[in-house]
């Protein structure tokens, strides 16, 4: 535990919050005297989740509260928070059942979303909302300054939609650069069109990364994104 404390920055005064947050309901149904598993903490972590994002969103993007809507709920969908729960390798952590183990439990989207959320609710539990919204904002804070309110707008399915149209064209995107601790990754990533550089992005994450160098292989195009 003492080396996802590292990874998140943050060191617990009670482990038993995160040890709560790491244990998955299989763990807890095979082995004797298990304790509770995360499902309740799940459920508080998404109320501070979505109480911390909305917040933030609120004072940050002054776009009508339709748009709002959208950006918070790319922000707290699975996806997105199974992204988040890799980026700190969460799934390693976890106390699954043997069968869930086996069958790739440890990076399937529902159950480190769901982990992600209950490990929120550990670190508000043990130091406060400041602690907990200290926990959550490094992840969201660059997707919501370049979120377009329509679920992230995907740059990606633009730009390969544009491409598909010359068959023979063909994209790939290669990471060039990753830097910075485990709680605060940066990444670096070309897009290629066959062989030729046409964009590049930085981010958080490799998808942020990803979609910003599709954007600015649209704009390069001369496409309005």
């Amino acid at each position: 535990m003492e080396d996802l404390e590292k990874v998140i920055g943050y060191r617990f005064q009670d482990k038993k919050y995160l040890d709560i947050a790491l244990t998955h309901s299989s763990y807890a149904n095979e082995a004797k005297n298990a304790g509770p598993n995360n499902e309740r903490q799940e459920f508080l972590g998404d109320a501070v989740l979505s109480v911390i994002v909305a917040d933030y969103i609120f004072r940050h993007r002054k776009v009508p509260e339709g748009e709002l809507t959208k950006i918070r709920a790319s922000l707290v969908c699975e996806s997105a928070l199974a992204g988040f729960a890799r980026q700190i390798r969460l799934g390693q952590h976890l106390k699954l059942g043997r069968g869930e183990s086996q069958n790739g439990g440890r990076d399937r989207p529902s159950i480190i979303s769901d982990a992600f959320e209950a490990l929120i609710a550990a670190v508000y539990l043990d130091g406060g909302m400041e602690a907990a919204r200290n926990f959550v904002l490094p992840f969201i804070v660059d997707i919501v300054e370049h979120a377009t309110g329509t679920d992230l707008h995907d740059y990606k399915t633009q730009l390969q939609e544009v491409v598909q149209k010359n068959p023979e064209e063909r994209v790939t995107y290669v990471l060039v650069e990753e830097s910075g601790p485990d709680h605060d990754k940066r990444f670096v990533v070309e897009v290629h069109l066959n062989s030729n550089v046409i964009g590049r992005g930085e981010g958080r994450s490799k998808k942020l990364a990803e979609q910003q160098a599709a954007r600015e292989a649209l704009q390069l195009m001369g496409i309005d994104s």
